[in-house]
């Protein structure tokens, strides 16, 4: 009546929500799921307190025994679980894209992806294992536009403390620690701690007592949370895991009803689709953000995505309309007001400079002559006053400074510097974790493959090749 689970894990999830349930014992799980079954015209089942302790001990039941789980602790719990929270396998809407846009689907979405990470930590089997692209990712992702919270007041749908604005501000605060630590060190090494806050919001969502408008604030919060845990995947290099912790997020943002959120989880997803190569995505995805949130964009949510527009126009090689992009992003730059928009805080005049930069360094390597040199010089300018404007604390974006500099030397075959800025980006690292930079790293090796006869040249790719796998 059950099958061996693939790693055979213990069932953590399971043992604490029978924990919840006055600590209920094996024997009593096994009675009370039986009995459902009967009630329910399933018999045979075979459950007893072997059966159980084989559960806990990481065997996966066949259905119908999962839902029975489900409804026996949900019951005895109080609490609405979903097969995310015991550790079975169930309904795998949450488990893919197609997660519906309601309540339930947001808390049962977010759930399942931190705790399959926190648990589980799946090996990947290369950058895009199970990254979805395409009408794939983009047409289930329309809903997004239209998708309005539930309308019904949870306060008196069951027992349990009340929760308001003081528990929204210190999530808030919460995350805006989180987001230092990640500016500060890169996703790798923070990682775990946020996917664990992550899932103590999602339990308080689930257990507590807050009116409509208090649990809009709270999903608001989990997204802005949530997008700061896939972030921080992404940033490790799980990509996989990291684009489904993304949408999920994205659906507590509509159930937040935080378009401002949705879009700047949106631009999130935009960057990693451009890091793997899905240029095309990536521009979806903004235009999405942009039309989306198109009542409720600030200027600097306004700016940044048309700066991220206008740097990915130029990997396609559209440059005068990347050009026209980057120029939409300084109109709307003039117009930010401070502390308008929080979580876009790391997107002030240096982060503009930067990604502007980086589009007229990419737009040079598809010219030739004075046009390529006109590129390199406006990227060179930009980015040279990113770096000298970056926060301290904006360490890893320090580095992709200085490795987007080091590109740009070589897109106008200034070797000498860009073997300088690759040694000012690699000391920049040694207090960063972060596989994007070791990705961008990769690059910037293969660019400086001509140059290889070159001592610069062989300098740059020797210092690259000492701390990355350029394989």
């Amino acid at each position: 009546m059950g099958r061996p689970r693939g790693d055979q894990q213990p069932n953590a999830l399971l043992q604490h929500w029978m924990n919840r349930c006055d600590g209920m014992s094996r024997g009593r799980l096994a009675r009370l799921v039986t009995a459902r079954g009967v009630e329910q015209g399933i018999t045979g089942l075979g459950t007893d307190e072997s059966r159980v302790r084989a559960w806990l001990k990481g065997s996966v039941p066949r259905e119908p025994v999962p839902r029975l789980i489900l409804e026996v602790l949900s019951a005895e719990s109080g609490v609405a679980l979903s097969y995310a929270d015991i550790g079975l396998p169930g309904d795998t809407a949450a488990d893919g894209i197609r997660t519906p846009w309601t309540r339930t689907g947001a808390l049962a979405a977010l759930t399942h992806h931190v705790r399959r990470e926190m648990m589980l930590h799946d090996s990947r089997t290369g950058p895009e294992a199970s990254v979805h692209t395409g009408n794939d990712l983009l047409e289930p992702l329309q809903e997004w536009v239209v998708a309005r919270p539930d309308a019904t007041d949870p306060s008196d749908r069951r027992p349990g403390r009340r929760i308001g604005t003081s528990e929204v501000e210190s999530i808030r605060l919460i995350t805006s620690t989180f987001r230092d630590l990640d500016n500060r060190h890169g996703g790798v090494l923070s990682r775990s701690a946020v996917l664990a806050q992550t899932d103590a919001v999602l339990d308080m969502l689930k257990t507590s007592v807050y009116t409509e408008a208090s649990g809009r604030a709270l999903f608001s919060a989990a997204a802005d949370l949530g997008s700061v845990a896939a972030w921080m995947t992404f940033d490790a290099g799980r990509h996989a895991i990291a684009q489904h912790t993304f949408i999920a997020a994205l659906h507590a943002a509509a159930e937040g009803g935080d378009k401002r959120i949705g879009a700047h989880i949106l631009q999130c997803m935009a960057r990693q689709m451009s890091h793997l190569g899905h240029v095309e995505d990536a521009l979806d995805l903004v235009a999405l953000a942009q039309y989306g949130a198109r009542r409720d964009l600030t200027p600097t949510g306004t700016s940044m995505l048309a700066a991220l527009e206008a740097r990915f126009l130029a990997i396609l090689g559209r440059i005068s309309d990347s050009d026209a992009a980057a120029g939409r992003a300084l109109d709307a730059f003039e117009h930010v007001q401070p502390d308008e928009d929080p979580h876009l805080s790391f997107f002030d005049l240096p982060e503009l400079q930067a990604t502007l930069g980086m589009a007229h360094q990419i737009a040079a390597k598809h010219l030739d002559g004075a046009a390529r040199t006109r590129q390199v010089q406006r990227s060179t300018t930009l980015v040279e006053a990113a770096l000298a404007g970056r926060p301290d604390h904006r360490r890893r974006s320090a580095a992709f400074d200085h490795l987007g500099l080091a590109r740009t030397h070589l897109a106008g075959g200034e070797v000498d510097g860009a073997a300088e800025e690759t040694a000012r980006c690699l000391e920049a690292l040694s207090t960063i974790q972060s596989q994007r930079v070791a990705d961008r790293l990769v690059e910037l090796h293969r660019e400086a493959d001509p140059f290889a006869d070159t001592a610069p040249g062989r300098e740059l790719r020797e210092q690259i090749s000492q701390l990355v796998d350029t394989g």
